[in-house]
């Protein structure tokens, strides 16, 4: 078994190649800040990197909500990552929040986000940084941080357009308005909405199913889905064959194309 970190305020767990973070504040609604899950998060996405036993990651919240996103009452207060003047609060964003996306934009393993709940403003920027979102009935989704009178200061605004395209992502960061679970699926936000119990099994049953291909090319191919949304044809496809040379010379290649084989004969 692989050497599991040991975590603050989330929970995680490893069983047949799918590792689970549960971000566990349901006091806080699982908010980003004011916790310890921001550094939670950071050390999952570098374990997950350096742990080979790991193929898929699925992100969860505890209890009610997914993530409520920056704590309110600090802001209020104008404490814990909010306080200083202008310069002191944009280095405690930079190392605070902000590295939650530059860590899980580095993340080899696909990422499936199992939103429970309410992903609001950061919470919300944190489901969409995942590869595929998966949603309860029980959720909704918004960037809210206009209705507070901040911008989107951990990257949402990068992360949304590319997701929905720059129009929607647009109406919804400029109105701050909360959607529904239903409407996030008709937007592009989510790839399905499950009822609350079925949940979890349904982000799972993807995870196993995609943690059950080579893990090899599996992490290679991600890379390469990244990769492709920032580079020109010509260039990405000398990187495919590079890639593809490197698979070709593993052995779980050879493993899978036998047993595909050995399918075939049996038919």
């Amino acid at each position: 078994m692989a050497n599991i970190p040991q975590l603050t305020d989330a929970l995680l767990t490893l069983e047949d190649r799918v590792a689970v973070l549960t971000l566990n504040r349901h006091d806080l609604r699982n908010a980003l800040t004011g916790s310890h899950l921001i550094d939670d998060i950071v050390t999952t996405a570098d374990w997950v990197n350096h742990c080979n036993d790991v193929s898929v990651l699925v992100i969860t919240g505890a209890g009610s909500a997914f993530s409520a996103g920056g704590n309110v009452r600090d802001m209020a207060e104008r404490g814990g990552d909010f306080a200083g003047d202008v310069a002191e609060c944009a280095e405690r964003y930079r190392k605070g929040i902000q590295r939650i996306p530059l860590a899980l934009q580095e993340v080899e393993v696909p990422i499936i986000a199992a939103v429970n709940g309410p992903a609001i403003g950061a919470g919300f920027d944190l489901a969409n940084m995942a590869d595929v979102r998966i949603a309860s009935e029980k959720a909704k989704f918004g960037e809210t941080f206009l209705n507070l009178g901040i911008i989107p200061g951990d990257g949402g605004a990068w992360f949304m357009q590319r997701l929905i395209g720059y129009q929607r992502a647009f109406e919804l960061t400029l109105t701050g308005r909360v959607v529904e679970a239903g409407e996030a699926k008709e937007l592009g936000v989510v790839l399905e909405v499950v009822p609350a119990d079925d949940l979890m099994p349904t982000a799972m049953k993807m995870a196993k199913r995609i943690a059950s291909q080579p893990p090899k090319a599996t992490r290679l191919t991600k890379r390469l889905m990244k990769m492709g949304q920032r580079m020109e044809l010509k260039d990405f496809l000398d990187v495919c064959a590079v890639f593809q040379g490197m698979c070709h010379n593993e052995p779980e290649h050879l493993e899978a194309v036998n047993r595909m084989l050995e399918s075939m004969a049996k038919k």
